[in-house]
């Protein structure tokens, strides 16, 4: 087995930040020579009930579609018999100790061995013996197939009346309109997926939201996705879904990675208009369509443009470590690190302290030249210390992100010496 993981503890949390035990150990998988046609790979956890049918319906989807093939069963820390029952069926067992959808699939990719990667479920819910299609569909030249359940039939009792009707379309009407792909069932279970696509994803996710993950990284990589209308049947044993917990990491994996939404609308919408009603009451209070606009107006602009920059920063934390550490790309970021530095963030950030601390200095020279009296220069203070406000930010924040950027060394440190041990395996076997 490849990084094999049994063993190590299983921490209650697998959500999206954590990552499948053959990458938290440094072990990356080596692509294994592919000799197969396809691979059905299979998640598992206590689904002795059902998974012996699964395997049957996979090997007789293998043998319709003409091609050469194997069926591999991740268990997942089964207390059944699920892997006996898997076995005599024909599987070939290996075992992910992490649980965790996404983990149980880390590890079967990483195991697989053909060109073609078939994606299911052990509870009955698809059949395998119509695979053909997603395999043609591949041919035809689809990098990832979904299923539909939705453009196919579901059958009676096969999903709960809240996931058919809420859950389901609506997570699947937020990815589409956040990542520019047009789907109808973003969580379909049945999947295929072109092995040379696979590499270039770079999944992470080892919770349910692995599903989102594959096709949103596809969408960013300008893969092509294809669906193919499926039936759904009523599944054998006892759901492991958490409607509401599942789908809250489905919904918060996709914010994290499209940030536009989250952070960039409503945070620029705010530090603009913000700013906007700052200049024009800077100087004092100002007349616009027969309305007087004072000091509280002022306030409420101060107050958004320091909550509109602070939003703003934080999605430039969440793209930043979407990218350092769960493997995304970001093409306008990565360029903007190899021209902004630390010392650019703090030198904006010692501006705007410096331009709002004198404003403020000017105030208080004045205020006390007067005996201390009533402060006459509320607008100028209030843009003095909304200054003040957004440099602390930026320098803090600069400093916040040059920790992040931390990562972007040890990556290439571990590239490096990956390379270098590379060479030394090949040098060695010459000699």
């Amino acid at each position: 087995m490849i990084g094999d993981c049994r063993g190590l503890p299983s921490p209650s949390d697998t959500s999206f930040t954590q990552q499948p035990c053959w990458l938290q150990s440094g072990l990356m998988p080596l692509e294994p020579e592919p000799r197969l046609d396809v691979s059905v790979v299979i998640p598992c956890l206590d689904e002795e009930a059902g998974v012996g049918a699964v395997v049957d319906d996979a090997w007789a989807g293998i043998e319709a579609s003409g091609r050469s093939g194997e069926v591999i069963v991740v268990d997942n820390g089964s207390t059944d018999r699920s892997v006996e029952v898997a076995s005599a069926h024909g599987a070939r067992v290996v075992h992910e100790a992490r649980r965790g959808y996404g983990s149980a699939y880390g590890r079967g990719l990483a195991e697989a061995r053909g060109e073609v990667i078939v994606m299911a479920d052990a509870d009955g819910t698809y059949r395998l013996d119509t695979l053909t299609a997603f395999l043609d569909a591949i041919d035809d030249g689809a990098d990832l197939v979904l299923g539909s359940r939705f453009r196919g039939t579901i059958h009676p009792g096969a999903m709960p009346w809240l996931h058919r009707h809420v859950g389901n379309p609506v997570l699947t009407a937020i990815l589409n309109a956040f990542f520019g792909v047009r789907v109808s069932d973003a969580h379909c279970g049945l999947r295929a997926i072109r092995r040379s696509a696979l590499l270039r994803l770079d999944l992470r996710a080892t919770g349910m939201e692995f599903a989102s993950e594959m096709i949103l990284k596809a969408a960013k990589r300008r893969l092509r996705i294809g669906e193919i209308p499926i039936d759904y049947y009523a599944r054998h044993g006892e759901s492991k879904l958490s409607t509401f917990r599942d789908g809250w990491r489905h919904l918060r994996f996709m914010l994290v990675y499209s940030p536009t939404y989250l952070f960039l609308v409503p945070g620029g919408f705010l530090l603009a208009l913000g700013a906007l009603v700052l200049a024009v009451l800077a100087g004092g209070p100002v007349t616009i369509l027969g309305r007087p606009w004072q000091i509280h107006a002022m306030i409420a602009a101060s107050t958004a443009t320091l909550v509109g920059a602070q939003i703003l920063q934080l999605g430039l934390f969440a793209r930043s470590y979407a990218v350092l550490y769960m493997g995304d790309h970001e093409p306008v970021l990565e360029r903007l690190w190899q021209r902004v530095r630390l010392e650019h963030g703090l030198l904006a950030g010692c501006l705007l302290l410096l331009a709002g601390g004198a404003m403020l200095v000017l105030v208080f020279a004045e205020w006390a030249g007067g005996g201390f009296g009533a402060l006459r220069r509320e607008h100028e203070s209030l843009l003095g210390l909304t200054l003040v406000g957004l440099g602390v930010q930026t320098v803090f924040a600069s400093f916040f992100l040059s920790l992040l950027g931390l990562r972007k060394d040890v990556l290439a440190e571990r590239a490096s010496a990956r390379v270098a041990g590379e060479r030394r395996e090949l040098s060695g076997a010459r000699h």
